[in-house]
């Protein structure tokens, strides 16, 4: 089972990276003359705020180490909230070729902030667990691992440097506090016109957020 995961990665991490250039020229992790999100600048803004402004008076998607400083430890920080948001809705509505972005709704519990969307097939299922540390969140991540059956780590180019595994039907990255998962579990085999399979959807939803969070 493990090869014929690790061969569905080579398979994605091709349509996966292509996708992820395409979001980071495009979507939300756009900058001024960077390619890149620019990173959050503390120094001159006020404690509540949570963006800085664009050359355009637009706002700029802050990092998420830099919004964990900024937001209130009983709320989802800006950067977790971003699997809802309306970036992550339009890249989702892509890869599935669908005429609008899903409908979503979300929840706040235990540092787990979840998101699901209502697809026509069913539920897909964005979670991030806010960790108090990189070393906290990889402790959990190792943890969802070993626990979760069918894992397979994501290796080489396809993880895109992060810890990272994958089932079938689902995808799980760890970067810096956060541990990203992605869950499609609950759909059939192939989804939209083009029949995306399950982990090639996980896949590229996940690596479209972890383009909204690079720094």
């Amino acid at each position: 089972m493990k090869s014929r995961i690790r061969s569905r990665t080579t398979s994605m991490v091709r349509a996966g990276a292509a996708g992820l250039s395409a979001l980071l020229m495009a979507g939300c992790a756009t900058g001024p003359g960077t390619g890149t999100v620019p990173g959050f600048d503390n120094s001159s803004a006020p404690p509540s705020a949570s963006v800085t402004a664009r050359p355009d008076g637009g706002p700029t998607t802050p990092s998420p180490s830099d919004v964990l400083a900024v937001t209130p430890a009983d709320s989802p920080s800006a950067a977790a909230k971003m699997v809802c948001g309306e970036e992550t809705r339009n890249n989702i509505a892509r890869i599935l070729a669908l005429a609008s972005p899903p409908r979503t709704t979300d929840s706040w519990a235990d540092k787990l902030y979840t998101c699901t969307y209502a697809l026509p097939e069913g539920p897909l299922v964005l979670s991030v667990k806010e960790a108090p540390d990189p070393a906290a969140a990889r402790a959990f991540f190792d943890k969802q691992q070993q626990s979760t059956g069918q894992a397979a780590p994501i290796e080489g180019l396809a993880n895109l440097g992060f810890p990272a595994f994958q089932t079938p039907a689902s995808a799980v990255f760890a970067k810096d506090n956060f541990v990203l998962t992605v869950d499609a579990s609950a759909l059939p085999a192939g989804l939209g016109p083009h029949q995306v399979s399950r982990d090639a959807l996980a896949y590229q939803a996940a690596t479209a957020v972890l383009a909204c969070w690079s720094e």
